[in-house]
């Protein structure tokens, strides 16, 4: 069953179709991956997906719901976590820090509930800080909890990301180009936490060039060039795909 559908998405820019007509389906707890040359139009659909544009025609539904129209922030809140290639931290605060941001509805950013109630703030913050913990297990961060982001590897700083979605109730993860800049050690590490979301039961996007990866970790895979999706199904599948290998491999 599919948790997200775009129906005959299309996006254009000065008249050059970035995204046209795209009806595509990504399946609950299972982890597709998005690929395609530059230019294909993948992003843009991250963009449409999350908020950040709106489509000139089409329809997007997250669990049933069109979300087309919806400000970033309100798509953020009802589930759809995003991570981008220049990964977002706050540097000059710790680890621990970085997650306990990420929770919602904290009662101490209402001051008139901290002047109130501080023993309920108090017990909130120990609840959530006891949760960030086991999220940054969940990352295998926990030892560089009290160390600042800034001082994590590139890889690091991507797993701390996670852990922020996650601290943010996130049930859908598009992860743009994840292993791209990573560490070769790290990479592992990295996949290995992805392939542990759909086993949370979460929701894996991934846009990823590295074949290898995405033959390692895909359950489905979506090709794409000229804002089109041209093939679709299990990796090995559509890497054999002749269309793929002309638009994609140059053969």
């Amino acid at each position: 069953m599919s948790i997200l559908e775009l129906k005959n998405v299309s996006k254009s820019f000065d008249g050059v179709k970035a995204v046209d007509g795209v009806s595509i389906g990504f399946e609950k707890r299972k982890i597709t991956a998005l690929i395609g040359p530059n230019g294909a139009g993948k992003t843009t659909v991250f963009n449409l997906i999350s908020g950040f544009m709106h489509p000139d025609k089409g329809e997007i539904y997250y669990r049933n719901k069109n979300i087309v129209g919806l400000q970033p922030w309100d798509i953020a809140r009802m589930g759809i976590g995003r991570i981008f290639q220049d990964v977002r931290v706050f540097d000059r605060m710790t680890v621990l820090d970085n997650v306990l941001t990420a929770f919602k509805n904290q009662s101490g950013e209402i001051a008139f509930v901290s002047v109130i109630a501080p023993w309920r703030v108090k017990r909130e913050e120990n609840i959530h800080k006891a949760r960030a913990l086991e999220l940054l297990d969940f990352v295998e961060l926990r030892d560089k909890a009290m160390d600042y982001a800034e001082n994590l590897s590139y890889g690091q700083q991507k797993l701390l990301s996670i852990a922020r979605l996650l601290a943010a109730d996130a049930d859908l993860f598009l992860l743009d180009e994840p292993t791209a800049g990573v560490n070769p050690q790290m990479v592992g590490k990295l996949l290995e936490v992805i392939r542990k979301l759909a086993g949370e039961e979460k929701t894996v996007i991934a846009i990823e060039h590295n074949m290898n990866i995405v033959i390692e970790i895909a359950d489905w895979v979506y090709f794409m060039d000229e804002g089109q999706v041209i093939s679709f199904g299990l990796a090995s599948d559509v890497l054999e795909d002749p269309e793929v290998k002309r638009a994609y491999i140059g053969l």
